[in-house]
């Protein structure tokens, strides 16, 4: 019977030499992400100490199960690497699906978010206003951003003291808002600060409103079929 051994270890050293080229190639890149170099002599010596460990747990058993276990092992190291490698182009499909199964969900690419349309034919979308999560309309008729007072609450606004002094005309006929400054507007990617916006009387409004105020501090905005883009400056 053929001894194997010999071609088992070669086959272990040659993986272990692969793994010591591939980090002095890409020494500079790994470092970048995983806070180590990846180049150095102690990173070279660890992976000699795993191929060193691989071998010890593959030599217990026989040759032809190793085997299988070390391609099964490379096959898995493989997609992995191909995984890290298009991460950014696997998130964009990811948030893509997600945006036409989940209303308001905004897909950013950079500065500019895309925004699905609603089975109802409008635009909805979370925000974080103040750090806290609201759900908006977009409603280019309306001069401001306006929320409701619970989102005002949970936006962290003082809803006990507010003045309602602005009149303001809705679908309902004239009521009344309190003028307020938002310190932080988020839709995505997109961050815009002190953002003026009206509080609506309870009762008087029953969604939160993605008014002009916020729209004219873009670069721009459009809406382009079934979709709406928001472009940020840089």
């Amino acid at each position: 019977m053929t001894d194997v051994r010999p071609i088992f270890w070669i086959l272990l050293f040659a993986l272990a030499a692969l793994c010591v080229f591939v980090l002095q190639q890409n020494g500079g890149a790994w470092s970048q992400y995983v806070g180590f170099d990846a180049a150095s002599t102690e990173t070279k010596i660890m992976a000699l100490a795993l191929a060193a460990l691989a071998a010890f747990l593959l030599s217990r058993q026989r040759f032809s199960q190793a085997l299988k276990a070390l391609l099964a092992w490379a096959f898995i190291a493989l997609a992995l690497a191909l995984g890290y490698t298009y991460r950014l182009e696997l998130a964009n499909v990811a948030d893509r699906v997600m945006s036409e199964f989940v209303p308001g969900r905004a897909v950013s690419k950079g500065r500019t978010v895309e925004i699905t349309r609603t089975v109802g034919g409008g635009f909805s979308v979370f925000a974080q206003i103040n750090g806290g999560r609201v759900p908006m309309v977009l409603d280019t008729g309306a001069s401001a951003v306006v929320l409701t007072p619970e989102a005002a609450k949970a936006a962290g606004l003082p809803v006990e003291v507010l003045n309602y002094s602005i009149v303001v005309e809705t679908a309902n006929g004239r009521a009344r808002a309190a003028p307020v400054t938002l310190d932080r507007v988020s839709i995505g990617g997109i961050t815009e600060r002190s953002v003026p916006a009206l509080i609506a009387q309870p009762g008087q409004l029953r969604s939160n409103l993605l008014g002009m105020s916020f729209l004219n501090r873009l670069e721009s905005w459009e809406v382009r079929g079934d979709r709406l883009f928001l472009r940020g400056y840089p």
